[in-house]
């Protein structure tokens, strides 16, 4: 089981061969309600073999979309190791699980194309973020939204200076020189570097935190999310000069991080960030209120599904509210279905992804933050 990446995004998003089933479901980190959760995902395993038998899958093929999905029931290793949600999906010859920072609701879905709608606010412009928390003991790299924190692994991310610049290594760096004779006639030993003001501590740290840039890079190398810098005073300015990231902002956590617990690092972080998203939402509302009206918006559900497929959508607020229904790419119709039916995408849910993917910028919003009551809301690039 891992997070979900953009890279992640891009794979479920394209189309897969047979019937895709997605299940998506609230996960606990501790306490009594881990014992419910493995008896949550039975239930919704039996809705998608409901669904599949619906759409006229059955036997060997059915069995074999469950069988992995169904391993995990017993697995006491993966339930012990959640977040906020879970999210699976499940194909012929593809099985996917991710925890991720989101409180989830329930959701059991077969249709031609994976349901990825609840996961855009992974990757949308209003609520995640990363936080780096740095000291040199330890380094932890967290995932998080306005909902939910998550800690995320690394194989090439350093755990300590140490763990990057092993101990010999520090040896070398020590300058020694001798001093002016001693009393008996002994030079004194000096060394230069100790003291974290020290010219020769200051490029050990250095180094240290470009190591820890480097093992982020396969982490932020398509994120636009902003990066916050937990750790002490005196390392942020080193660790700015060692930044390759973008999107590392100038807000910051203060004080040696390694204290804190993850939910600690959400509050403080999330403090430091929401004014830039809540500036981002109100500016793209803003910004479709000076263009109603003149051609260039649109809540028309059909008009907007082929301009996200054209790419021509340069603002997209969606509210997460399903609209049933199909799109044929070759023939460019869309139909739309008064309730879900065998067969049937989410539209909503699949012009945002397709929106997203082509460049545009998408705010998945409460309802009362559109800003026009509709499901979806667009502003077009021409």
């Amino acid at each position: 089981m891992t997070s979900f990446t953009r890279a992640d995004l891009r794979l479920l998003a394209a189309a897969q061969p047979g019937w895709c089933a997605t299940i998506h479901m609230p996960a606990h980190r501790a306490g009594k309600d881990t014992e419910q959760d493995p008896i949550r995902l039975k239930n919704l395993l039996g809705e998608v073999e409901s669904q599949l038998v619906a759409v006229g899958v059955r036997g060997p093929t059915a069995q074999a979309v469950l069988e992995l999905a169904g391993r995990l029931l017993a697995d006491e290793f993966f339930w012990r190791h959640q977040a906020d949600g879970l999210a699976l999906f499940l194909a012929e010859g593809l099985f996917r699980s991710y925890r991720v920072p989101l409180r989830l609701d329930p959701l059991a879905v077969v249709a031609p194309r994976f349901h990825l709608g609840p996961l855009l606010r992974l990757f949308t412009g209003n609520g995640r973020f990363f936080i780096l928390a740095l000291s040199q003991n330890a380094v932890r790299v967290l995932e998080g939204t306005r909902y939910g924190i998550d800690e995320r692994v690394l194989e090439d991310l350093p755990q300590s200076l140490d763990d990057a610049l092993p101990f010999e290594d520090r040896e070398r760096q020590l300058q020694f020189r001798t001093g002016a004779p001693a009393a008996g006639g002994q030079r004194a030993a000096l060394f230069h570097g100790h003291g974290v003001g020290g010219e020769v501590e200051k490029d050990r740290l250095l180094r240290y935190f470009r190591a820890v840039d480097a093992g982020l890079r396969d982490l932020l190398r398509d994120e636009r999310a902003p990066l916050v810098l937990a750790a002490v005073d005196y390392l942020h300015p080193i660790y700015r000069e060692a930044n390759t990231y973008r999107h590392l902002i100038d807000g910051r956590i203060l004080g040696n991080p390694e204290s804190l617990t993850a939910d600690d690092l959400h509050a403080r972080a999330w403090e430091v960030v929401e004014p830039g998203f809540l500036g981002a939402l109100d500016e793209a509302v803003a910004g479709y209120a000076r263009l109603a009206g003149t051609g260039r918006t649109s809540v028309d559900l059909p008009e907007i599904m082929l301009a996200a497929h054209d790419g021509r959508i340069e603002t997209l607020f969606t509210a997460g509210t399903p609209v049933w229904g199909q799109f044929d790419e070759e023939s460019r119709r869309v139909r739309l279905s008064g309730a879900q039916a065998p067969g049937d995408d989410d539209l909503t849910d699949r012009a945002a992804i397709e929106a997203l993917l082509r460049g545009a910028a998408v705010f998945a919003v409460e309802p009362a933050q559109m800003p026009v009551d509709a499901p979806l809301a667009a502003v077009f690039r021409y």
